[in-house]
């Protein structure tokens, strides 16, 4: 890893030559730098044969672990969802992808409304929003880094820590984005199978990390796609292993427990990450934030994009932070309103939903029933939900808590369907 400078060599005569002339029926060029600094070209013959350049294919380019890379499932957003199934944006019942309903507070608006310097590249240590997120947290701000949501500082994170070839550990089912994220950076991943309650196999994590010496571990609690969560004692177990624990507590809001960002100052080896997409509806704007032992924050600070969080992402997540009454009602909104969907849909004949701890809830397809077609089928009555093609949740669906309408427009679809 270094720079060659063509400009400055050591030595008193330095000779940089073309061995490839991509354009072969042009004249060959080489270039020599003298002691003196001085450059100088000479034309030289070109030996490249013609075929070479056409049989040269962009791919070519391409690192090879790239190549067989799959894409990420993403959510379709409503514009293609309008286009696809011939419904307003509005007429369509959005329960794919936990984001929030209710969107974000007023103060959002009113901000992105008076922005006065759209202009001008943002703070590139988002000092503003990092101050109120140590206010919201209790967290000091040196320990906090924001990123172009949650997303950009899982890939972040795997950028500074792993070398290709490197292992990460990844628990199924979850959040899909760690394992998409370590083939991008070219890691191997180990992957250690939930239990049946979708509780973590602690004593399978730790001896798969002293047979395998994987670099981190990735966590989610509460878990996206099942909202189960992680207690204390399991978190403690596997910190006391030689890995970095990365615990994405996208959904902890909703689970009644406290978030351990606090934990960053007492182990050297936990990461917590956050975001505003759920909690305050500012999913469209991509703002995450996580919290960092002050060992490990610095190297992050130094390989992240300067500008990757916009004016606008800054300036709604702080005025969001400005209401946290509105906050807090819409918590308790979605909450009730999970409770309310979990019993409603434990009367379906042909659903077996768990308990969740989330903005969601995960529901087994029973009775014969083909649940990527009931995901069809309630698309085709503009209610949309998830299904998942990974073999381990292919009988499953997830429903996103929704208001109080959106859970009876589902209610009716799957009426209709029983």
């Amino acid at each position: 890893m270094g720079v060659i400078n063509a400009y400055n060599a050591s030595s008193s005569l330095c000779m940089i030559k073309s061995q490839i002339d991509f354009l072969s029926n042009r004249p060959k060029f080489s270039f020599e730098a003298t002691s003196s600094n001085q450059g100088r070209l000479t034309r030289m013959a070109s030996t490249v044969p013609v075929k070479q350049v056409k049989d040269l294919t962009g791919d070519s380019f391409i690192r090879p672990h790239l190549r067989k890379l799959s894409p990420y499932q993403s959510i379709l957003p409503f514009e293609v969802l309008s286009t696809r199934l011939g419904r307003k944006p509005e007429d369509i019942i959005k329960l794919d992808a936990n984001e929030n309903p209710y969107g974000p507070p007023p103060e959002v608006f009113e901000a992105l409304g008076a922005m006065k310097f759209p202009y001008i590249y943002p703070d590139p240590e988002t000092r503003r929003l990092r101050a109120a997120l140590a206010e919201d947290s209790g967290l000091e701000s040196e320990y906090i880094l924001v990123g172009c949501g949650a997303d950009e500082l899982i890939d972040l994170i795997m950028r500074c820590v792993l070398d290709p070839g490197d292992k990460i550990v990844d628990c199924p089912p979850t959040f899909t984005m760690y394992e998409f994220d370590a083939a991008v950076n070219g890691a191997l991943v180990i992957k250690v199978p939930r239990n049946p309650d979708f509780s973590l196999d602690v004593k399978l994590i730790a001896e798969v990390v002293e047979k395998e010496k994987p670099k981190c571990i990735f966590l989610t609690s509460p878990n996206n796609p099942d909202g189960s969560i992680i207690n204390d004692e399991d978190l403690l177990k596997i910190l006391d292993l030689p890995i970095l624990i990365v615990l994405d507590e996208a959904y902890i809001e909703f689970s009644g427990i406290e978030s351990r960002m606090g934990w960053v100052k007492k182990h050297e080896n936990l990461i917590v990450l956050r975001t505003f997409s759920k909690r305050a509806g500012l999913a469209g704007l991509r703002v995450g934030y996580g919290a960092f032992p002050l060992s490990i924050i610095g190297y992050l600070w130094r390989a992240k994009q300067p500008y990757n969080v916009s004016v606008a992402a800054e300036v709604s997540a702080c005025a969001a932070l400005k209401n946290p009454t509105y906050l807090e009602n819409v918590k308790v909104a979605l909450v009730q309103e999970r409770e309310r969907l979990y019993k409603l849909l434990k009367e379906v004949p042909f659903l077996n939903p768990y308990p969740s701890y989330s903005n969601f809830i995960l529901c087994e397809v029973t009775s014969g029933r083909d649940a990527k077609k009931l995901k069809e089928d309630l698309a085709k009555m503009g209610v949309m939900i998830r299904h998942y093609n990974n073999k381990e949740l292919s009988g499953y669906v997830r429903v996103s808590v929704g208001k109080p309408q959106q859970t009876d427009a589902l209610m009716d679809c799957l009426s209709h369907l029983s």
